[in-house]
């Protein structure tokens, strides 16, 4: 996949990749890294440098010539998500229903936090099946129907922080049991205290099942063997908070909103604010910022690698995959019936049917027209190969 030259045209000052290259050796030397996380931090560095090969752009208007270098297409790289996240956007139009969409968190507390980082791919399947089990027994219960849920992990707060949650975008109604009707389930979901406690049965059962067959055996805070009952009884008086927001939007906006968590990494190059010998200074939130060792940096950066093909981003219930042909189309056949909707504008223009769908599809979402000169803003960019490179030696 070859980079989109406009988009780095408001390229900030320095890069996760610079933070990498400046202080990767010592963050080597002093921490244990995974192959996983070598091989992320690897490609990171080599994202969109003449290491991957590339083409030149050239201008047809203004003359403008310069090379754009190939992605790395690593899930965790900063620079590679806007292309990935207008393809994946581009794929989900056909499957997404017409109805308004809840946005629901599901976090597990600070407590879990090292356990889930022990066993990253148990804990972290455990929190999406028990959170799909949690939506789709209410739905059952209140609504007699099948919602269309997708869910995505993320494992990182905004100062970096190791956070597992997912976040859920949830039908606003679903397909009745027998099949026979939609039924809508108006303002709100479902009670967020009532989500909160049967989420937390679920997740506090599914920690039983695991410890039974030994996967956390291992685990340097069970050595007590007392321990394991201490957290789970500290854990069953807490509360679990379940976040909902309400409705929103048609299909178009639905799937736009989704795409930002889809394909979000634990930070982007524009959160960067300041390097200053081995600091690193970045926006968290609400205007703040903080300021840690560049090693620092990349410990909290590479906590958030997952393993290699874990599925991050999942479907369940009416978008479950096996559903596709069948319930999702009788879902959609259903809905043709009744009023749509409303449709807010979501593009300021119409897309041009004489280029690739995820141009357009990326223009949509970041405003960005990857074949538009930068310099001159009139011309188009054409791809020709890079010059052959001459061997001074």
């Amino acid at each position: 996949m070859l980079c989109a030259p406009a988009i780095a045209a408001a390229r900030p000052e320095f890069e996760v990749a610079d933070i990498v290259r400046d202080f990767g050796e010592a963050f080597r030397r002093t921490h244990v890294v995974t192959p996983d996380q070598a091989e992320v931090l690897r490609a990171i560095v080599a994202c969109r440098t003449p290491a991957l090969g590339g083409h030149l752009d050239v201008c047809a208007s203004c003359g403008l010539e310069r090379p754009s270098y190939n992605s790395c297409r690593n899930r965790h790289c900063p620079k590679c998500q806007a292309l990935a996240q207008a393809a994946w956007v581009e794929g989900r139009e056909e499957r997404i229903l017409p109805v308004g969409h809840f946005h629901t968190v599901f976090t597990v507390p600070d407590v879990l936090h090292r356990l889930a980082a022990f066993r990253r791919e148990d804990v972290f399947d455990l929190l999406f099946r028990t959170a799909a089990e949690t939506l789709r027994e209410l739905a059952q219960r209140h609504l007699g129907a099948e919602l269309g849920v997708t869910m995505v992990l993320h494992t990182w707060t905004r100062d970096l922080r190791f956070h597992p949650h997912v976040h859920a975008i949830v039908t606003a109604g679903g397909l009745a049991l027998d099949g026979f009707e939609w039924r809508s389930c108006g303002e709100y979901l479902f009670p967020v205290r009532v989500m909160g406690a049967l989420f937390r049965g679920k997740f506090l059962a599914g920690l039983r099942g695991l410890h039974a067959r030994g996967v956390f055996a291992t685990f340097g805070d069970f050595r007590d063997p007392q321990a394991f009952d201490r957290m789970m009884a500290k854990l069953a008086k807490k509360r679990w908070v379940v976040y909902a927001k309400r409705p929103f939007g048609a299909a178009a906006h639905v799937l736009a909103y989704l795409g930002r968590y889809t394909h979000r990494v634990g930070i982007s190059n524009h959160r960067l604010r300041a390097r200053s010998g081995d600091l690193v200074t970045f926006a968290t939130k609400n205007g703040a910022v903080e300021t840690v060792s560049g090693v620092e940096f990349l410990r909290r950066l590479a906590q958030h690698v997952l393993p290699k093909r874990y599925v991050k981003i999942r479907h369940y219930g009416l978008y479950a995959s096996g559903n596709v042909d069948t319930k999702l189309a009788r879902a959609r056949a259903l809905l043709h019936s009744l009023p749509p909707p409303i449709e807010a504008p979501l593009r300021e223009h119409e897309d041009d049917p004489g280029r690739p769908a995820w141009k357009n599809q990326l223009e949509r979402l970041t405003g960005t027209d990857v074949d538009r000169c930068p310099q001159c803003l009139v011309g188009t960019m054409t791809s020709r190969p890079l010059p052959a490179r001459v061997d001074s030696s």
